[in-house]
């Protein structure tokens, strides 16, 4: 990955579709996973259109080991080069009160770009699943504090309310399905009953923080990508498990249809079923 970073910029998009077609080759399982997860969320589109985001999906999968590489490694000047900023005053204005910031994001290709961005601008913590390869652990976790404070294990709730209440902002992505523990089911685009979690909510609680919605998404002109910040959410939470956890899966909707293509399609989204229901895989 060191060696993709020194590439020209020019060359890693090629590499990145090479890397994106060789995955959807040998990938089978993960290609049938994103194609019943586009039917499920959007029955209304042609097979057609399913086709062209399950097609874009995997070639943003493989500019994902290009953007990754040059998160890792790239220094800040040239990294800054290729990202810009949309909505960069609903940070300031956050930043501009007391108390830590909720980012709530989503399983984008870009993540790794994103945490980067992010803490060019108001270096945060990040919430993750350490891996168990040391070596790989190793860089994963120094590349993604590079521009950022620590980690905290996606498990250590505790560490994540300490991060809030130290007035740090804390990355959270809660659009995967992560059992039904502490979950609820709600609407996830076309599908009434996705298991999502409460946790977002439970973060938001702790005293003066905000939630601001961000993510990051590859230009279309392939000069980079765009770090989208939006405002922070107003009357969130309001106590109510469920009408706070569907609240958060229609931002991150919102996100997604802005470029469905650059979402992770390739898990099991709707794995977690309400007792007696059969598997919709």
């Amino acid at each position: 990955m060191f060696s993709i970073s020194l590439l020209p910029y020019s060359v890693q998009h090629y590499l990145g579709l090479a890397i994106g077609r060789l995955a959807k080759t040998i990938l089978k399982s993960r290609v049938g996973i994103a194609r019943r997860n586009l039917e499920i969320c959007f029955p209304e589109k042609s097979d057609t259109q399913r086709q062209d985001i399950l097609e874009g999906c995997f070639s943003h999968l493989g500019h994902s080991v290009v953007d990754t590489a040059n998160a890792w490694f790239w220094p800040q000047w040239r990294f800054a080069k290729h990202f810009k900023v949309e909505g960069l005053e609903h940070l300031k204005k956050a930043r501009q009160q007391p108390g830590g910031i909720l980012l709530v994001s989503a399983h984008f290709w870009t993540l790794e770009s994103h945490a980067r961005a992010y803490g060019s601008l108001d270096p945060g913590v990040g919430i993750y699943r350490p891996n168990k390869n040391s070596v790989y652990e190793y860089f994963q976790y120094h590349g993604r504090v590079k521009a950022n404070k620590y980690l905290v294990d996606r498990t250590d709730v505790r560490g994540m309310i300490k991060a809030l209440r130290n007035e740090n902002a804390v990355w959270y992505a809660p659009d995967h399905d992560y059992g039904t523990h502490a979950a609820v089911f709600v609407p996830f685009f076309a599908q009434d009953k996705a298991a999502t979690i409460t946790g977002t909510a439970t973060l938001a609680k702790v005293k003066n923080v905000q939630v601001l919605p961000t993510y990051a998404l590859r230009n279309q002109d392939g000069s980079g990508f765009t770090l989208v910040i939006e405002p922070a959410l107003e009357n969130y939470p309001q106590g109510d498990d469920k009408q706070d956890a569907q609240r958060i899966n229609q931002v991150i909707e919102k996100a997604i249809l802005r470029a469905p293509e650059q979402y992770m399609w390739i898990h099991r989204r709707f794995k977690s079923r309400p007792e007696g229901e059969a598997s919709v895989y």
